[in-house]
């Protein structure tokens, strides 16, 4: 299993990445982000599973220390996946801006997103 997004990160840079997000609590079957909507925002998964959607058919479940919904922040462009919540879900919720602001103030975590976006895209 690959190592998580927020495994790279020290306990100093998860508590500055936590406080700069929302906590925010979203029930089973709730869809945080939907295919083809403006990118927005993207979510660092505390406790749960979710279920990447792509046409409706699956194509990976994420679960805790894994971001969502930061690649089409990187690229610019429309969702290309939906997002339902399997459990229950703790979620830290970044804006695009503050997705923006950490990777200003924080190189790794710059660094960190360039290696997801590597491992899902190969781009």
């Amino acid at each position: 299993m690959t190592e998580s997004f927020f495994s790279t990160f020290t306990p100093k840079e998860i508590a500055h990445i936590s406080a700069t997000g929302t906590r925010v609590h979203l029930p089973e079957g709730w869809s945080p982000i939907w295919e083809d909507t403006p990118p927005d925002k993207a979510y660092i998964i505390l406790d749960g599973t979710v279920s990447v959607r792509r046409d409706k058919e699956e194509i990976a479940q994420c679960g805790p220390g894994d971001i969502i919904g930061e690649a089409a922040i990187l690229r610019g462009s429309l969702r290309t996946a939906s997002i339902v919540a399997l459990t229950p879900l703790d979620l830290i919720h970044l804006s695009a801006d503050k997705l923006q602001q950490l990777s200003v103030e924080m190189p790794s975590f710059a660094k960190a997103l360039e290696k997801v976006a590597k491992d899902r895209f190969g781009s």
